[in-house]
């Protein structure tokens, strides 16, 4: 976790070292039929200026739509985009930023970095600070089992 003074936002920044090549890597985190397996049903089309969403059960707290817009791609390196959630005050809105780095082993360097968590957005940073780790366990699991 950083917190960033001059804009009085929080970050959440990890890293995971994935036995699997970049292009295997970059196709699960790309493509929406699984993408869909480890994080949710979504539209995604990484094509930057291209606008998708993510879409869950709601649930008492939450809609169930992330709302998000392609902002940088580098294909097999980095996709950057806007995660938007909720309206009015408690609206959501941050970006997420995946990170590819091939390994000498033949595998990938996996970075997330999620930015932009206002102090008002407490409860969604901690949620997603626990959350990313989870899907990104899912995420693992099926890597294995992808052509």
């Amino acid at each position: 976790m950083n917190t960033q003074p001059e804009t009085g936002t929080q970050s959440f920044t990890t890293q995971y070292d994935l036995p699997h090549p970049p292009a295997k890597v970059w196709r699960a985190l790309t493509d929406p039929k699984i993408l869909a397996q480890w994080l949710m049903p979504n539209d995604i089309r990484p094509v930057v200026g291209e606008s998708f969403t993510f879409q869950s059960d709601p649930t008492p707290w939450w809609d169930g739509i992330v709302r998000c817009e392609v902002l940088e791609m580098e294909r097999m390196k980095r996709i950057r985009y806007t995660w938007r959630s909720g309206t009015g005050p408690s609206e959501l809105d941050t970006v997420v930023t995946w990170t590819l780095a091939p390994t000498p082993s033949g595998g990938t360097l996996l970075g997330l970095e999620h930015t932009g968590f206002r102090a008002a957005d407490g409860h969604a940073f901690e949620g997603m600070k626990k959350g990313w780790p989870r899907l990104v366990g899912k995420l693992q699991e099926i890597l294995p089992s992808m052509k």
